[in-house]
């Protein structure tokens, strides 16, 4: 009996995504269009996020650098999840400040860095994003919610107005595929 109520709930995730791609699809294009001009000029786009979210950073660059759909060379992506930096500098000194320090040693402001946030307000999402913005590069947020602290920080902000963090997920894949579809079909438009 728990079967019903359980599949309608994931009818209006399927609802909530479907209303938060109408009203993030320009900027979702925009960010699109801002990666392939960084791609094009050398750059590279770098991600984090924390939990399911580490998960969905994770997914963005493996669709970069193997591929999503077509044949073609790699795109320059990296994910800052890598458990021994991370444990590192969590155990020498904090969690907040774990990616802003990868941020600073590895992001130059020709490059982006993509956060991934169903709050938009981890202490360490926004703290990368600080550090981003130091160093002038561009920044994408796929965030929930109100877009929290972190959303005043990003040039695009990706918003899933939701409260319900497996909906914001769920909208934030979506928009991963789209924007790797975007970026491959503009950077590979004759690779099958």
């Amino acid at each position: 009996m728990a079967v019903k109520p359980t599949i309608d709930s994931y009818i209006k995730s399927a609802q909530e995504v479907s209303q938060s791609l109408d009203a993030c699809s320009a900027t979702a294009a925009s960010a699109a269009e801002k990666l392939c001009e960084i791609f094009r000029s050398g750059g590279r786009l770098y991600t984090c996020g924390n939990g399911g979210s580490t998960c969905d950073s994770m997914h963005l660059v493996e669709e970069l650098v193997a591929r999503y759909k077509r044949e073609r060379p790699g795109i320059a992506a990296h994910h800052l999840c890598d458990p021994s930096t991370m444990t590192c500098w969590s155990n020498d000194y904090n969690f907040d400040s774990v990616f802003a320090r990868q941020v600073e040693t590895l992001v130059g402001s020709t490059d982006a860095l993509a956060v991934f946030s169903t709050s938009g307000n981890s202490d360490n999402i926004v703290s990368a994003l600080k550090a981003a913005r130091k160093i002038g590069c561009t920044t994408v947020g796929f965030l929930g919610k109100d877009g929290g602290a972190a959303a005043k920080l990003c040039d695009f902000a990706i918003i899933v107005p939701s409260d319900i963090t497996s909906h914001i997920q769920e909208a934030h894949a979506v928009f991963i595929h789209a924007i790797c579809e975007a970026v491959e079909t503009s950077l590979f438009p004759d690779a099958k």
